[in-house]
């Protein structure tokens, strides 16, 4: 494989490591690995076998002919578990075979695995990547589980050479919670690809409100249905929403729409694809909680989809000179009032807001553009590796 400079292009060998294959990490790694092989690079994954379902299934299928380091499947649990030194001795062996140039790690678990080798005798000389997504950077802090984590982070950090933030804010979260990077720092913001900006239209039947991501606790779901169930009764009128996805809570929130009278009102039709889902309403809520650079804003924005967010984690870095239009979480209120001013915006107003929003992405979040930014950094963290250490670069660079 290639070790050169920072002026060496020729083919690097990447292998990236994750847990489960759903959700924006997951749509981030398959379009950062399908682009690094398309443009010649040797790219491997090595995944979890128990999430994804059939969707997973197929998407990994399709990826694997163009996968020249391989593809492996291995049970991986989001919380430490004792087949953690299985799933460790597995990645050790698979790295060893493939002998990659960059070892890239997403998500808290993912980054364990990639970089813990990295303090094994006779580990490869492989650069060590690491892209947080979120993961333990958004648990709240105090916590013993949470000094846990940093503490581990900390660990790694000594076998990490590159940090891939893809959002400001996760860079400046994990410099307040673990410290300043020893290995060079970059903010990657994810991209979407130009077929994306085409415009997604309504259904006819369509209902008020859509959200679309995982059911759980930090994407504030609940916010979202009390909103609902309070702007409907200030208006004097019934609203309707469809939540579209799966995760963890979805019985918890069957149970709290049931119990806000919301009835039919409220529809569960599980996971699909972004784009069908956003035609499934006329306005798209994201209530989260916390956030690092959520694809489903960057996707709703680009195909014109009316968005309500709030202003957490990197979505403010999306909505740039608009982010005036974010709203706080967990503010029924807010968002209540949010709702009501979507329904009542003429749709000239509904389709200005849309377009602006979609300029603003299309300028400064593509797939080419993130991949380019990886690679770069990748043949840095090389390049730094292979000179002296007193010529490496001091300055941790935390801009986009």
């Amino acid at each position: 494989m290639a070790h050169g400079n920072g002026q060496d292009h020729r083919p690097l060998g990447v292998m990236h490591v994750l847990r489960a294959p759903l959700g924006g990490l997951y749509r981030h790694v398959l379009d950062l690995a399908r682009e690094q092989a398309r443009r010649g690079h040797a790219v491997g994954l090595i995944v979890d076998s128990t999430t994804g379902g059939e969707s997973a299934d197929r998407t990994l299928a399709a990826l694997e002919p163009s996968l020249a380091l391989g593809l492996s499947r291995v049970p991986m649990h989001r919380e430490p578990h004792p087949t953690d030194a299985l799933v460790l001795a597995h990645v050790t062996r698979r790295l060893a075979a493939a002998a990659p140039d960059v070892v890239h790690g997403h998500g808290s678990k993912g980054g364990l695995f990639a970089r813990l080798p990295g303090f094994l005798p006779g580990a490869s000389r492989s650069v060590r990547a690491y892209t947080p997504h979120g993961g333990s950077l958004n648990h709240r802090p105090g916590t013993r589980v949470h000094r846990t984590y940093m503490g581990v982070e900390r660990l790694l950090g000594r076998r990490t050479d590159v940090l891939l933030f893809e959002s400001a804010f996760i860079g400046s979260r994990y410099r307040e919670l673990v410290g300043t990077p020893r290995g060079l720092a970059r903010v990657v913001h994810n991209g979407i690809d130009d077929h994306e900006f085409e415009p997604v239209v309504p259904e006819a039947d369509a209902a008020d409100f859509a959200y679309v991501g995982e059911l759980r606790a930090a994407k504030g779901i609940d916010v979202l249905l009390r909103a609902l169930d309070a702007t409907g009764r200030a208006l004097g009128r019934p609203l309707t929403a469809v939540l579209v996805g799966s995760g963890p809570d979805r019985e918890v929130l069957e149970r709290l729409a049931a119990d806000l009278g919301l009835g039919e009102r409220v529809r569960f039709p599980g996971p699909m694809p972004a784009r069908r889902a956003f035609a499934l309403g006329r306005t798209l809520v994201v209530p989260s909680r916390a956030e690092s650079l959520p694809y489903i804003v960057l996707e709703a924005a680009a195909a014109r989809v009316p968005l309500i967010s709030t202003d957490v984690g990197g979505i403010p870095e999306i909505f740039g000179r608009y982010r005036d239009r974010l709203i706080p979480a967990d503010d029924v209120a807010r968002l209540g009032g949010a709702m009501a001013a979507a329904l009542a915006a003429s749709p000239e107003r509904r389709a200005r807001d849309a377009a602006d929003l979609a300029a603003a992405v299309l300028d400064g979040f593509s797939i080419e553009t993130m991949v380019d930014a990886v690679t770069a950094a990748y043949r840095e963290a090389l390049a730094s590796r292979d000179r002296p250490a007193a010529s490496r670069p001091r300055e941790v660079a935390l801009s986009p």
